[in-house]
Parts: C-alpha cells; structure tokens; sequence
C-alpha cells in the first residue's frame, strides 16, 4: 500500500479482489458455462455490489479443474498464494469454503498465510469474514463439517468398489495384457492374450523365468507397453489371478464378470512350480539340461553366451543365448539365441580335426611330459586318435568333463568359430587314457 493510499479514508481504498473457483472432477468442464463459471459469476457479482467499499476484481483467473480439495498441490491455487505473497492480492472470494479447502489442517496454513499479508477470505454464500473472530469460528466449524463429508464420501466410494468387486465387475485401474475395455467392462484381447498364453505354457514347461525370458525376447513378445518382458513383469503376470477369470480386492479373490484366459489346470501347474525354491528350481533347470559349451562360449562382442532351453510337447529344445538379450537391451549382434545342437556338433567336430593336427598332437606330448616323463608320442598320437570314435558312446556328462579339459574357450565370428585348445587338458586325458591301455593289456 503507498503512502498515498494510507492517507485516503478507508472507504475510498481500493481492494483488489481474487476469485478462486474449483471443482473435484472435470466431468463437464467442456461444456461453455460450466461449473467453474457459475462460481466465478456469483463471485464477481458480489464484488460489483461492493463496489463502494473499493472493491475492484482482479484480471488474474485462478480455476482449479478436477481437482480434490483434499490436497494443496494444485496448479492456480499455488498462483494465488504466490500473488498474495507478492501483495498484488486483498481479499480472495470462494463460492462456498468448501472451494478453497476440504482439509482443516490445509484450511489453518491457507488462513495463516493470508493472515500473514493481511488478505481477507470472504465465502459468498455463508457470509463469512475473516476479518471477525466469530466469522474464523464459524469458519471453523464449517470447515470442520466439509472434511467430514469428504471423508464420508471416500468411505462410501470404498464400499461401492468393494461391493462392485465381490461382484466381479471391473473397477478401472491399468487394463492387464490380453484384455481390452469397452462399457467398462473387460473383453479378451486375443493379440494380447496369445502372448499370455505363450508365458504360462512356457514357464510351465521350463519353469525358470532366467530362461524363458531370451525365449519370449526371440519370438517377438512384448509387454501391454511394448516393451521386452524383465523379471519383475513376468512374474507379475504369472500371479495375476486376473487371467483365471477372478476379479481381486484387498487380497480377497471373487468370480469375475469378464472371460479367463489360462486354464485352472495350467494356472495351477505354475504356481506349484512357483511354490517351490527358486535354487531348487534353479538346481533342477541345471541338472535336466546339459550344455557342453557352459562357460567356454562367447559372443562377437566378448560377452559369454548362457545356455537355455524349453520343451514343447514333451520335446526338449536347447538354446545358446547372448548376454544382451538375457539383460533385455538391444543387441545388433548376428549371433542372439543359437540351437545348442547346430554349435555344439560344430565346435566338436572341430575340435576332433584339431586333434588329429601334428602341431596338436606334438604339443599334447610336450605337455604330458612334464608329468609323465616316459610317455611317448606315439602312445599320446594313439590316446587322441580312440578319442574320436568313442566320444558318441560317452554319456552327456561325461561328454562335458571331456570337453571342458579340451576346451578352452570358443569365439564365435561372422565366419564361424574359433576354438582355443587346453594342451594341459589334453595332455591330462592322454595320460589317463594311455595308463587305461596299458592297465588293460
């Protein structure tokens, strides 16, 4: 206020005047004269019969569409107080208290701050002044009551989507994958309920998410958002009682309105695997599925490439899948999920040519005799060469001890493999296999 202003009788002072409007939903807001309009008319039609009190409005609006009084987080409320902070503000006009607060405890911090900058708070339809100590009572007392309908309104809002749900109807929330809405019901989205069908089926025959994952990457499906499925978005899907037709509130689970999309007797095959450890389960995955290239295989870009598989009618399909699929990222690398068969027949069959390499034999040799001084080369050329034709004979775990002594490492390339040779390995298994030979003649 200038000096000129505190000089002037008080009658001809002039008050500027906000009118604050709100409204908890946005339901008809589009609308030319809606709501928020008719608050605002009554308000300002207010101000003009106090016009010879020097009341003048504001050009500023400060219109709160669907929001809650429940909260001060809102967008021209925050604009208000920043004007009134900047004094530019006098006397802030609501349609009813209600408007401005739900809260007693948001009520109290408002009035201060108006208190604070000498701002007066006027409700139009409930005669209300700030200014006296029986309008903040009464104010009080109001606003007391409108917290108190706002929470019998909750209350009731809670028993409605609990009696809705123990009915089964669909209550809104995010729509689950393999479901659409329509007339607020939800109907089986067949695109999308493939993909769910795919992760139960899937999980039932593996029964490791680690290694369903790759799978679902490499076939192509994606989550509700588009996305790669991760861990916590399988799982999630896993126990979501959603696609058994049941409709779930606050842990209790009814029969559902809208149509399943896993079959009990699948849902219950999961979750029975479910119920086990996950290091059971992992220990189980490890010990039902072989990989002779466990640890020794490596991708273009350096990063080893993890075994996997899944079964599909009864029928056991193994994989070699790169890192980066396994960690959901992008991966331009040509080589991403491989047949575990296709590159391990191609790794042991080169590696049973390396063995017949003079270099190879010379260097088995040279290794062996560090150990064995009296072995010979031609007993290790022979120990090598019964190798070859006894490796189909071999049971699969003995197969993997095998080639992890002979192995070393295994790169894969643009134009094939490269395979590193163990010469300590080997010369190890010479040794064993020429001592066997000797023992049995």
């Amino acid at each position: 206020m200038t000096r000129r202003d505190a000089a002037m009788p008080a009658k001809a002072r002039k008050l500027r005047c906000a009118v604050y409007t709100r409204k908890s939903t946005d339901e008809g807001l589009e609308k030319e004269f809606n709501s928020l309009e008719a608050q605002r008319a009554a308000c300002e039609a207010y101000i003009a019969s106090q016009r010879s009190e020097g009341w003048v409005l504001v050009h500023d609006r400060y219109d709160d569409g669907g929001v809650s009084g429940g909260t001060l987080d809102r967008p021209a409320l925050k604009r208000l107080l920043a004007d009134i902070e900047a004094g530019l503000v006098d006397v802030v006009l609501v349609y009813k208290v209600d408007r401005l607060s739900r809260s007693l405890m948001d009520f109290a911090k408002l009035v201060e701050t108006f208190e604070a900058h000498e701002v007066t708070f006027v409700a139009i339809t409930q005669s209300l002044n700030t200014t006296t100590s029986m309008g903040r009572l009464t104010l009080n007392m109001l606003l007391s009551f409108a917290q108190y309908e706002r929470e019998l309104i909750g209350e009731r809002v809670r028993d409605k989507i609990a009696a809705s749900r123990a009915r089964g109807m669909w209550m809104g929330g995010p729509v689950p994958l393999g479901y659409r809405v329509e007339n607020r019901k939800l109907l089986v989205d067949e695109a999308g309920a493939a993909t769910v069908r795919r992760v139960f089926e899937g999980f039932a025959e593996i029964g490791s998410g680690s290694r369903l994952l790759p799978i679902l990457a490499a076939e192509g499906h994606v989550t509700k958002t588009g996305r790669p499925f991760d861990k916590g978005a399988l799982y999630k899907l896993l126990v979501n009682r959603v696609y058994i037709g049941e409709a779930v509130h606050k842990g209790t689970a009814y029969p559902g309105e809208h149509a399943a999309i896993v079959p009990r007797e699948l849902w219950d095959r999961v979750h029975s695997i479910l119920a086990e450890s996950p290091r059971a389960r992992a220990a189980q995955n490890r010990a039902t599925a072989t990989a002779l290239l466990r640890g020794l295989l490596f991708g273009p870009d350096g990063r080893a490439m993890s075994p996997s598989h899944t079964r599909k009618k009864g029928r056991l399909y193994r994989y070699y899948v790169s890192q980066a699929v396994l960690q959901g990222g992008a991966n331009d690398a040509p080589h991403r999920r491989l047949p575990a068969g296709e590159i391990e027949g191609l790794v042991m069959a080169q590696v049973r040519a390396l063995l017949r390499q003079p270099e190879v034999v010379v260097g088995t040799w040279r290794a062996a005799r560090a150990e064995a001084p009296d072995v010979t080369e031609a007993e290790v050329c022979d120990a090598l060469g019964r190798l070859d034709p006894l490796w189909d004979e071999l049971f699969p775990g003995e197969q993997e001890r095998i080639v992890r002594l002979l192995v070393e490492r295994v790169d894969l390339t643009c134009a094939g493999a490269q395979i590193r040779l163990n010469l300590e390995g080997l010369a190890g298994l010479a040794r064993d296999m020429a001592a066997k030979e000797a023992v049995a003649a």
